[in-house]
């Protein structure tokens, strides 16, 4: 996913949500476990805007190149790839969640490892 550089920061909703997917997968460096076990929680008033959490709208930038991607960040049962809507179980929903507007965040894809620069966060709120 990405070095230990960026804070992770989970509120308690989505901690509570995320915690039931995580699975037992803490020593795998690119799982959603691995992000939630070094997250630091904080109260939901107390996350700032630009992180994201689930239901963010989210814009990335691949490092090296212009291609940007826009998606929603949602629960496996509300992910719709045709309406841009992403399981927070994908590898990289799971890299993102909890990184900021600014991050570089890497994560490993079929054609190998790739980083992203973070360009917009907005939460949307609930499916």
């Amino acid at each position: 996913m990405n070095t230990n550089e960026n804070p992770v920061l989970i509120c308690e909703e989505d901690y509570r949500q995320l915690k039931q997917y995580a699975g037992d997968g803490a020593d795998n460096a690119m799982s959603l476990a691995h992000e939630l076990g070094r997250a630091t929680i904080v109260k939901d008033s107390e996350l700032p805007a630009d992180v994201i959490r689930l239901n963010s709208r989210v814009v990335v930038q691949e490092e090296g190149s212009n291609k940007k991607t826009e998606f929603k960040i949602v629960m496996p049962p509300f992910a719709d790839i045709s309406k841009r809507k992403i399981s927070i179980l994908t590898p990289m929903a799971a890299a993102l969640i909890g990184f900021k507007k600014g991050n570089v965040v890497s994560w490993k894809m079929p054609a190998g490892l790739k980083s992203f620069k973070i360009i917009e966060v907005s939460y949307e709120g609930v499916q």
